[in-house]
């Protein structure tokens, strides 16, 4: 097993999803990470942090990719929690207390779970009262 390394970017990357309150885009996280590294090693950043069960990610509404740090006990690559994709502000958020469920053939096996719900979120449900 490779041992994964603790460089400043690697650092910067996960207090960056540790301070945010949403799930971010490899766009948002390279905007606040400035010139510390490029693109691609964010990239690999991010594959290194999912492999170690420290991140997980979630797919946005208009396809993007979004990451967000796991605050919470779960099961070894399932992240049973839905997430909540707002449709105006586009903000993507775990939400801790509602467990999807599902009915799956016994000869399946789930590796992965990406349980979305769409609305507006309470900032935005409130501009529209």
């Amino acid at each position: 097993m490779k041992v994964s390394r603790n460089t400043a970017a690697k650092t910067a990357v996960l207090e960056i999803l540790t301070q945010s309150k949403t799930a971010l885009s490899h766009t948002e996280i390279q905007k606040q990470i400035g010139t510390l590294c490029d693109r691609v090693t964010i990239y690999r950043i991010l594959d290194r942090l999912l492999n170690d069960d420290l991140i997980h990610k979630t797919i946005n509404l208009d396809g993007t990719i979004k990451y967000v740090k796991c605050r919470h006990a779960h099961p070894v690559q399932i992240h049973n929690h839905a997430h909540f994709s707002c449709q105006k502000c586009h903000e993507v958020t775990c939400l801790e207390s509602v467990k999807p469920s599902y009915l799956i053939p016994h000869n399946y096996k789930v590796h992965d779970l990406n349980f979305t719900l769409s609305g507006l979120c309470p900032n935005c449900s409130f501009d529209q009262i």
